[in-house]
């Protein structure tokens, strides 16, 4: 019987090679094994056909003593779950001890979203005089306008765009493909952006990516959180900016104009809707919160 540690480098590359999962996702993977190999080192535990119920439970819970969230605990055991199903499924073991292990509760915070006025600001903002702050504004109003992810937003490259239809393609999570389609304004900034801003920021390279720095190279989620972080202190919006408010904010306001949800899910490209349920709370929760505030007796 391989080690446990061999038997996770085989996972790995099925995770890789079958599941087609992004290399982050991977990478946190790979970090929750390592801390289930040590605690299975820690407690002599050499034979994966020796792991029980109880190892399960105490594992989450010296997770959880050593200071981590619930939310934290719950992933590691997600993915220590993962891991059991691949030898349950390879006949390396008979029964899989996690099927009886609850997960940690779970408190399910709402996504931070910005308002509409907010929105404008913020896209309103670049310095559109400049190349980057041309690029800067194409890459806000795209974002808001589809409802991508910054991950997939910051790898288009320019043949997934369809500006005659006004849609694009992308990859999302575990390489599924979507189409996503976009506004007449996102369409006019970005050709805008491509027509000038993109060739001045190449300086002569060639590149397949749509999105490009000041270097000429492929835009990247720390080079759009920077953008963010001078266009919070730009506008002094009050609000602390991340990657995803826009994606957040778009769902938001689709559900909150009458989208269907499951649109709405289809355009996040949500393998569950349950996922995408969660907008819903947090347009209710606004409401809430406006009520309290404008009535007269709130």
């Amino acid at each position: 019987m391989p080690a446990i540690d061999q038997l996770i480098d085989r996972y790995m590359v099925f995770l890789k090679g079958e599941k087609g999962l992004a290399k982050n996702t991977l990478d946190a993977y790979g970090r929750d094994l390592v801390l289930f190999v040590n605690y299975c080192d820690r407690e002599g535990i050499v034979d994966v056909k020796n792991l029980a119920r109880e190892h399960l439970l105490e594992f989450v819970g010296r997770r959880r003593e050593q200071g981590c969230s619930a939310r934290t605990a719950a992933r590691n055991l997600i993915c220590v779950r993962g891991f059991l199903k691949f030898l349950l499924m390879e006949n390396i073991i008979a029964d899989d001890p996690s099927e009886l292990v609850g997960l940690p509760r779970i408190r399910r915070n709402l996504p931070e979203v910005l308002d509409e006025q907010e929105v404008e600001i913020i896209l309103a903002a670049p310095d559109r005089s400049k190349a980057a702050g041309q690029r800067d504004a194409a890459m806000l109003e795209l974002l808001y306008a589809s409802g991508l992810r910054v991950s997939e937003l910051v790898n288009l490259k320019t043949a997934q765009m369809n500006f005659e239809l006004n849609y694009l393609r992308t990859i999302g999570k575990g390489q599924k493909e979507r189409l996503a389609p976009f506004t007449q304004s996102a369409r006019d900034l970005v050709c805008e952006y491509m027509e000038s801003s993109r060739l001045k920021l190449l300086k002569g390279k060639i590149s397949e990516y749509l999105f490009v720095t000041k270097r000429g190279g492929p835009m990247t989620r720390q080079n759009f959180q920077a953008i963010l972080n001078k266009l919070a202190l730009k506008t002094g919006i009050g609000k602390k900016l991340h990657a995803h408010m826009l994606r957040h904010s778009f769902a938001t306001h689709m559900l909150s104009r009458g989208a269907d949800l499951l649109v709405v899910q289809k355009l996040l490209g949500h393998a569950d809707i349950s996922t995408t349920e969660i907008y819903t709370h947090v347009d209710k929760a606004r409401l809430k919160r406006l009520h309290k505030k404008i009535h007269p007796r709130g």
